[in-house]
Parts: C-alpha cells; structure tokens; sequence
C-alpha cells in the first residue's frame, strides 16, 4: 500500500491506488494544500525540527518545505535549481560517496548519514541526512536534513 509524506508540512498518507479518489491526479496534501506528495517504500517519521527538500533526478532542489529555513537560513527561492548538496555545502562524506548521488544512481535509501551543513551565515551545523529516491517514473530525490547534537 503506497505510503506519502507531504515535503512541506511532514504529514503522512496512505493512498490504494495512488490517485486521489477517482481524480486521476496524484495526490495532493489535505492538510496544508501542497501540490504534490512524495511517495515512499515504508512509513516514515522525520525529527520535529527536520527540513524535507524535494529534488529532481540530477539532484537539483524543486522545492523545499518548512525546517529547511529555521535549519539553514536559506529560502526556497535561493535553493530552486541548485543542486542539493551545493545549496546546503553538505560535508562529511568520502569522496564518492555523496549520499544524493548514490541514492539517485543506485535507487536505494540512505539513512542516517552523518553530515555537516553550511548555513546561509556560514556556520557549519552537524546535521543527520535521509535520501529517498523516488518511486515513480520521473525520478528524483526526497532528502530530509534534521539537526544532530554533536558530543562534548
């Protein structure tokens, strides 16, 4: 049964048939009236005080929801068409190893990636990121970024 989160406002759904009703759109928020809903493999619960950003298949970012301001300073409009791991200066992964890339080529998930994010001041933020792929045929990326407390 096709599972969806809103990337704007973090709110779940199911859906039978992943067409609302007998509409034949896809399926929109009924919560917060955004435009469309990404659909994912298992139900999924982001932090409180996560931001979710969709991207297309190359990884640039078509929208952005609610936390990613409080999280990084940056406004959607200053992220639209960017590539996500640019937009957000995320560090801490190998080299060849970035995690949207590899969520994106290989079509599996990656969780709980241990990053760092460049806010919009230029301070660095530890940073848990989640990659989900897209399940439908146009591709693309959900990636979910939540504050991590680093340790003392």
């Amino acid at each position: 049964m096709p599972i969806y989160i809103c990337p704007n406002c973090k709110d779940r759904s199911i859906d039978v048939d992943g067409y609302e009703e007998f509409s034949g759109r896809a399926p929109a928020c009924h919560r917060c009236g955004f435009g469309f809903l990404f659909e994912l493999m298992d139900d999924y619960y982001p932090a409180p005080n996560a931001g979710l950003v969709v991207c297309d298949q190359e990884g640039r970012v078509l929208a952005a929801g609610r936390g990613v301001f409080e999280l990084s300073g940056l406004g959607e409009a200053e992220l639209l068409g960017r590539d996500v791991v640019d937009a957000f200066g995320l560090a801490g992964f190998e080299d060849g190893k970035n995690p949207a890339s590899l969520a994106l080529e290989w079509g599996v998930r990656r969780l709980g990636e241990r990053l760092e994010l460049q806010t919009k001041a230029g301070i660095r933020k530890a940073v848990t990121g989640d990659f989900f792929p897209a399940l439908d045929d146009d591709g693309g990326l959900l990636v979910v970024l939540a504050p991590r407390s680093t340790p003392t």
